[in-house]
């Protein structure tokens, strides 16, 4: 059985399904992904996702703001928390450092990816960080202010193996999503060979990002096996095994372990 670590459920594109998120949940069973952690953005759309969350049993949930939102309610110390105490968010984001996009605002972004670490390390959920063109910042502040007992995840990794390696050593998750399969990404894809099978988690990050062959298209958490078929291949291991050694690295970092 699958795990999708990373997607947004309440950013699906639904018009295929008559029954909308419904639909959508039971493809992804169909597949055999037996479950999800819907990811929050921005804290304007909470709501949604933790109602996804409530609706079904196979969603978790996060609560975090993006480090490209600069609009909308900012991500205080006492709202995370007070999120955070919801029975099925699990984990503190998406946060992080992203200055592909927004490298005018370093200071603010730093300033709100230290206060979701700080609300990780009070509630004792683990950190959803985002990371673009800021390594040596990413690590610094997360190795400053983070928890290491707490640890996290860098999601739809992009970067090289040095930061990975620098990130396990924190009790950080290297998380690979489509990306891993499309045609350019040679170079991530040797990073997927030296990160050990134990640190490795798998994503869709849907609507975004499909994986090919579906590359172009709406994205969804049924498409997470052809992410584990690509590491499976690049591992030489079987596609079974990688589902459940990334399964079993998604419990064990979220304590979701029954």
């Amino acid at each position: 059985m699958f795990v999708d670590s990373h997607c947004h459920l309440d950013r699906l594109k639904l018009e295929k399904y008559e029954n909308g998120l419904d639909g959508a949940i039971e493809a992804a069973h169909d597949v055999g992904v037996s479950e999800m952690l819907c990811v929050a953005i921005d804290l304007e759309n909470i709501d949604q996702v933790l109602a996804a969350a409530d609706a079904y049993d196979s969603v978790y949930a996060s609560v975090g703001v993006h480090p490209g939102t600069d609009v909308g309610e900012e991500p205080t110390l006492e709202r995370l928390l007070a999120l955070a105490d919801h029975s099925k968010v699990i984990a503190i984001g998406e946060t992080g450092l992203d200055y592909y996009y927004s490298e005018d605002r370093k200071d603010e972004q730093q300033s709100r990816f230290s206060v979701h670490l700080n609300a990780s390390k009070i509630c004792k959920k683990p950190v959803i960080v985002h990371t673009r063109d800021a390594r040596e910042d990413t690590l610094a502040i997360i190795e400053r202010e983070g928890d290491i007992d707490v640890g996290g995840v860098l999601h739809c990794f992009t970067e090289n193996w040095d930061m990975a390696k620098r990130a396990i050593d924190l009790n950080y998750y290297i998380s690979f999503s489509g990306i891993v399969t499309f045609k350019n990404a040679e170079a991530l894809r040797s990073v997927v060979k030296n990160v050990p099978l134990e640190r490795i988690l798998i994503e869709t990050d849907s609507p975004y990002l499909a994986p090919i062959p579906h590359r172009g298209k709406p994205n969804e958490p049924k498409y997470v096996p052809e992410v584990a078929r690509c590491i499976a291949d690049l591992k030489g291991v079987s596609i079974e095994e990688i589902a459940e050694i990334t399964s079993n690295n998604y419990r064990t970092l979220f304590n979701r372990r029954a």
